[in-house]
């Protein structure tokens, strides 16, 4: 099954035998085996017993808290791996050393390189559509990056890669009532920016995940800033992830007309947009199933699906880190 995501409000989440037992009302809405489950993931206001969180950590399953449009609460997960080897490398490295720089370099070449082919793709099926300027700058920001000596010009270069490839994304939707016009988010103000956060929370978590597996300390790390409660390190390997699994989700969702401009609500207050609760267990199930997605992994040549690669990038970046191979590979697909 892979990960459970709980989405009903005042739910209570409670362990029965050897199975997840989920009730609402008095009533199970869901009762899954434990051995099936790879994490737990519980949107919005919902309840989990003592004995249900133990037998979770004895399984070394990860516990997130989501609001229920997706932003990050807090994470519960099992003791740290007793790697403290890869953890001590990890922690040298710090800072402006070459292992940062070079690991930095790695996770923005990787994403503006998946963003730099997501645009031919887009020129390839869509000779109506002109993504030549877009291109252009990544592959500035693309030379700028193998000249950058600092973490600093490198936050430089991801940036106005970034702002390139958001500029053209709106030509990506291909059908009427979705516009893009900017990347926004805490919180988002429209529904695309809404579906992008959504999937980029969901993507942490299980970045956060295969951190975990690998003996990583998930909150140093070396493009993000350091912050209280921030995983760094999550937030860096998840760059050459974003283009290839949220967005490309995003995008055939809404052109495959998955989703209407009524499926999204919006909170009076802050004027965050978020999916209705129905149209929710959608985006789940399609990013569960992304997910499984089998692929040939470029270096290693051999057929995994996402989840599985999530691992064998941190993996990489461990070998990296321990001297055991000479640079780290980000995940660039064409």
């Amino acid at each position: 099954m892979g990960t459970v995501y709980v989405t009903q409000e005042d739910a209570f989440i409670a362990k029965v035998d050897e199975r997840l037992n989920v009730k609402f009302d008095k009533k199970t809405i869901l009762d899954v085996p434990l051995i099936k489950v790879d994490g737990l993931v519980v949107m919005g206001r919902s309840s989990i017993s003592a004995a249900a969180i133990a037998e979770l950590i004895k399984n070394k399953i990860p516990l997130t808290f989501l609001t229920i449009n997706g932003k990050y609460i807090a994470r519960l997960e099992p003791e740290m791996s007793k790697n403290i080897f890869l953890r001590n490398a990890q922690w040298k490295a710090a800072g402006e050393s070459i292992q940062a720089i070079h690991a930095a370099k790695g996770f923005v070449r990787g994403k503006l390189k998946n963003y730099r082919n997501s645009l031919l793709k887009t020129q390839r099926n869509y000779p109506d559509i002109d993504t030549s300027k877009g291109i252009s700058k990544i592959e500035t920001s693309l030379i700028s990056l193998e000249k950058a000596t600092t973490i600093d010009s490198i936050r430089g270069c991801e940036g106005a890669g970034s702002a390139a490839y958001f500029g053209c994304f709106d030509d990506f939707i291909r059908v009427d009532n979705f516009s893009f016009n900017h990347r926004n988010r805490r919180p988002p103000i429209d529904p695309v920016n809404s579906l992008l956060s959504l999937g980029y929370s969901l993507l942490r978590h299980d970045i956060q995940g295969a951190l975990n597996i690998v003996g990583f300390d998930p909150y140093l790390g070396y493009l993000h800033t350091e912050r209280y409660g921030r995983p760094s390190l999550a937030l860096d390997l998840m760059e050459e992830f974003r283009p290839l699994v949220v967005d490309s989700l995003v995008l055939g969702a809404i052109n495959r007309k998955i989703f209407k401009p009524s499926d999204f609500e919006t909170e009076p207050v802050s004027h965050a947009v978020s999916l209705t609760k129905e149209k929710l267990h959608d985006f789940l199930k399609l990013y569960q199933q992304r997910k499984l997605d089998k692929i040939t992994h470029p270096v290693l040549g051999i057929k995994k699906t996402y989840q599985e690669i999530f691992e064998i990038q941190a993996r990489l970046l461990g070998k990296y880190l321990m001297g055991e191979i000479d640079k780290y590979p980000p995940l660039v697909m064409k």
